[in-house]
């Protein structure tokens, strides 16, 4: 049962994808509507979604946050969420990325896995597994639109997860070709490695959170489609960025992912 007038989600999805699109930041909006629950904030977030296909902007994927325990930790929060992905959230391996379009932006090593099939929730592992068609490296650009990184669970979910860019690089392989939950990464910040981590990192296995993803889709009717490209959450803590800085991240037998920030 929802706890806000369909009004009160409408006006949240305006103001929150406005901060998006002219890269400021707001008040996180827990700090006016205290009472707002998670069905609230995935109903601001679906909205965003459907203001964005309205205006002509396709869905490039799925993605889900807070997957890792050193996210779970950096934030101080203990559930996974899920957001969208919209088609120019996309840049370009090796290229630019401008931060005058962002407002705090972060980075943060993920595993990526397309889909070969419907992927309907509720479902196992061996079903996800099974509906995979190749894995690639990408780096997640977050960027939370709230004043000073200061939110709460339901505000950033309303935020569509902190989403804004990424990257896709490096070279797809074959599921049964990676050992996931052992594949390691190295993150290097202007020449210096800032974090490491192993796939295991998230929910023990990455395709772990495609399961959890088709399983909180389901609440509300929804499907993985074929096809979808699904960012399986944050392997390293995220680590903030700033223009003129050079990111390279290294994937184990699955290449590199480098941007700059200008």
């Amino acid at each position: 049962m929802t706890t806000v007038a369909a009004e009160v989600v409408a006006e949240l999805a305006e103001y929150l994808e406005s901060a998006e699109l002219e890269a400021r930041d707001v008040v996180k909006i827990t700090d006016t509507y205290p009472d707002l629950d998670f069905e609230d904030a995935y109903d601001i977030q679906w909205e965003i979604r459907r203001r964005k296909l309205e205006r002509g902007t396709r869905l490039a994927g799925l993605k889900a946050g807070l997957t890792s325990r050193a996210k779970m930790k950096q934030m101080g929060v203990e559930t996974p969420i899920y957001g969208f992905l919209a088609d120019y959230f996309e840049r370009p391996e090796g290229g630019e990325i401008a931060t005058a379009d962002l407002i705090h932006p972060k980075v943060e090593a993920e595993i990526a896995v397309v889909t070969k099939r419907e992927l309907r929730g509720p479902c196992h592992m061996g079903q996800a597994l099974a509906a995979i068609d190749f894995v690639l490296p990408a780096v997640e650009i977050i960027d939370s639109r709230y004043e000073n990184f200061r939110f709460d669970l339901v505000s950033v979910i309303a935020d569509n997860a902190s989403s804004s860019r990424f990257v896709l690089g490096g070279r797809m392989a074959e599921l049964r070709d990676v050992d996931l939950p052992t594949l390691g990464v190295v993150m290097e910040k202007n020449g210096e490695v800032v974090q490491l981590g192993a796939g295991a990192a998230v929910l023990n296995h990455p395709v772990s959170s495609v399961v959890l993803l088709a399983n909180m889709l389901a609440e509300r009717d929804a499907v993985i489609p074929a096809g979808t490209l699904i960012l399986t959450g944050g392997i390293t803590a995220a680590v903030a960025v700033a223009a003129g800085d050079a990111i390279n991240v290294r994937y184990q037998g699955l290449g590199n992912v480098t941007m700059r920030f200008v």
